[in-house]
């Protein structure tokens, strides 16, 4: 199993290594990074099986590890591995927002090693892995069928056309840059919709736009 870790803390990635190479005489770690635009780099360079990824990364345009799977997923020249989602926070709106980026799993940073490498076999098997209170996160999001129709629409008709296009990016996890190259637009009017939006949905940050995205299963 050739395993790449994505964390900002050399320590935390040292400490990870040592635990699954202890465990597993099959387990490599082939790769290593501490932001996003390395990770981008290493993984489209390294061909690996699955990237513990952190969710919150300096650099890039600052969509952390959501940015780091969409990148890498993106390439359709390499082999990709499976992303398996390796962070401190269990918050509803980074779980969703690096599912939808295309991870397959998600783990807090307090899982035991060997829970750990359960998750690794799950994900590289083309399964999908949480623990229990964040699978009920990822369900709630991709189960909301629920939700009643013209509640949905009153609120979504505060927002423009174009407001609501880009809502539904940066509620997916895109960065600004993605946006703006999606929709031939500029960065700057890429940040005076988003302010816009969050103004009129009366939302403070980006994380709580996609959470409010994901209960009314806004793709």
């Amino acid at each position: 199993m050739r395993i790449a870790i994505v964390d900002d803390h050399a320590m935390v990635r040292a400490g990870v290594k040592a635990q699954l190479e202890a465990l597993r005489e099959d387990y490599q770690v082939v790769a290593e990074a501490g932001n996003v635009t390395e990770a981008v780099r290493v993984l489209v360079s390294t061909p690996c099986d699955i990237v513990l990824l952190d969710v919150h990364l300096p650099g890039g345009d600052g969509g952390g590890g959501a940015e780091v799977a969409r990148s890498v997923l993106a390439h359709s020249d390499i082999e990709r591995p499976q992303f398996l989602a390796l962070s401190v926070s269990d918050a509803a709106e980074d779980v969703v927002s690096v599912i939808r980026a295309g991870a397959r799993g998600y783990v807090t940073k307090s899982v035991t090693a060997t829970d750990l490498v359960e998750a690794i076999e799950r994900v590289a098997a083309g399964d999908a892995y949480f623990s229990p209170r964040l699978a009920g996160f990822v369900l709630d999001a991709f189960g909301t069928a629920h939700q009643d129709v013209a509640q949905r629409d009153e609120e979504l008709d505060r927002l423009s056309a174009r407001e609501q296009e880009v809502m539904r990016l940066i509620a997916r996890g895109f960065a600004y840059k993605e946006v703006a190259a999606e929709l031939f637009i500029s960065i700057k009017t890429v940040e005076s919709h988003v302010s816009a939006v969050l103004r009129k949905l009366q939302l403070s940050n980006r994380y709580e736009l996609s959470r409010w995205a994901a209960a009314r299963g806004i793709e």
